[in-house]
């Protein structure tokens, strides 16, 4: 029989793989819930948008139909040796070949306080019902960490009316992720949501409690302050889930440490998604790749791996998308925080809208590199082809119509960005024609 521990987006798309190629009894375990659902949006339960219902999206018969069986409890020990996994309750399960498909948790750093009552991360389903508790009748909030998962906890809770105090460690909001410009176009946008108190160079020093060791407040680290408060949300990153495997003598870091196959160090075992750690990383890429298609793409290895066609992890060019509160957000190759050697940078910003587009591309060739977008949609499959095809910038901007997602419903900003590159740079690019249907035919 084929176990995975985990039902997030890593452990069942292996599930999936599985069945499409082998008929071999699949167990899935997880503690969180019964029903794999999508992580990205539980935001959207507590802000009223949807019941956790519409996050599933398989029905439940689904499960049934493929022969995958699902079991709701939790793994207490790994014996490697004889393939043999003990839950809490006592019960043993014996497995042909295991997944650990365990995902993550909010970091803690040894702050006091940080165990107390109404102190909590944003990852799990369990994560949400406790916010959802400790925040029902709160009026202050203090959120810890600059990131993607601390804007969407303040997006929630300001839609409860509750003001929310922001602990910012960077001079500028995420600015070991963004580039200055960036950066600075989401605090300008942050800075306008009534309720939201951004503190930038600022650190927590520790949770202040009452008697019922219960949240009252935090004790910032740089300025001494004393923030009053009813729920403290811990964003500050998050690390791989591997505390109850580590007794197991399976190899880890960070992370279960894997290769290419996503093979960990016992035989038959295979780590996927935000726990598994690459003891050689894909060039530019980095051990622990925790965003959601990259745990989808090792679900996928894995599922054809363990079923006779071994796959290594090559997910090709990164990419991410999210949401900062209205300004979309979308990345494709790479964009760094600061400006290497030997590359050149444009960046496009509308004098009066929330658009940015920063281009980066080699100084000499003129190859493109890579795009962080603010405030439009563009074409991942056209931006991932240029990828591969290591075109130039030149080719890139001037065909940038054909990148647009949505042509019909969007104002056309290309020919502006080919002036200000234009004048930029001494060059005299033009638009091109958007022939963007031929592109994802070809």
């Amino acid at each position: 029989m084929i176990v995975i521990i985990g039902n997030g987006i890593s452990g069942v798309t292996a599930a999936r793989y599985v069945r499409k190629n082998s008929n071999e009894p699949i167990t899935i375990i997880s503690s969180e819930s019964k029903y794999f659902f999508s992580r990205t949006a539980l935001m959207y339960i507590y802000m009223g948008h949807m019941t956790f219902e519409h996050t599933q999206p398989y029905e439940p018969q689904f499960w049934e139909k493929n022969k995958i069986e699902l079991l709701q409890a939790k793994v207490e020990t790994i014996n490697t040796k004889e393939k043999l996994l003990t839950l809490e309750n006592g019960n043993n399960i014996s497995y042909s070949k295991l997944v650990l498909a365990t995902g993550a948790k909010p970091n803690k750093f040894g702050w006091k306080g940080q165990d107390a009552k109404g102190v909590r991360g944003m990852y799990s389903k369990q994560d949400l019902d406790y916010i959802e508790k400790y925040t029902k009748n709160a009026k202050r909030a203090v959120i810890v960490g600059g990131g993607l998962i601390g804007i969407e906890l303040a997006e929630m809770l300001l839609t409860r009316n509750i003001e929310v105090h922001f602990l910012v460690r960077e001079t500028l909001f995420w600015n070991g992720v963004l580039p200055d410009p960036e950066a600075k176009l989401i605090m300008s946008h942050l800075e306008k949501h009534h309720g939201l108190h951004m503190y930038y160079s600022e650190e927590l020093d520790e949770i202040l409690t009452d008697k019922n060791d219960r949240a009252i407040g935090v004790l910032t680290k740089n300025s001494k302050e004393k923030i009053d408060c009813q729920f403290v949300g811990l964003t500050a990153g998050v690390s791989p889930n591997i505390d109850f495997i580590k007794p197991s003598g399976i190899e880890t870091n960070r992370g279960i440490l894997v290769n290419r196959l996503l093979e960990t160090s016992a035989p038959d075992v295979y780590a996927i998604g935000d726990c598994a750690e690459f003891r050689e990383p894909l060039p530019g890429r980095r051990p622990l790749e925790q965003v959601w298609y990259t745990g989808k793409f090792m679900g996928e290895c894995v599922g054809k791996t363990i079923t006779g066609t071994p796959t290594e992890y090559n997910p090709g060019h990164w990419f991410n998308s999210a949401k900062f509160f209205e300004i979309e957000y979308q990345t494709y190759g790479w964009v760094r925080s600061k400006k290497e050697e030997g590359h050149d940078n444009f960046v496009y910003q509308h004098a009066t809208e929330e658009i940015l587009l920063h281009f980066v591309f080699e100084k000499d060739t003129r190859k493109f590199i890579g795009v962080n977008n603010f405030g439009l949609r563009l074409r991942h499959q056209i931006f991932n082809n240029w990828l591969l095809n290591e075109v130039t910038i030149d080719e890139v901007l001037t065909n940038l119509k054909s990148a647009n997602f949505d042509p019909e419903f969007y104002k056309k900003y290309e020919d502006e960005i080919i002036k200000q590159f234009n004048q930029q740079f001494g060059t005299s690019l033009k638009v091109a024609k958007a022939k963007w249907w031929k592109k994802l035919t070809t």
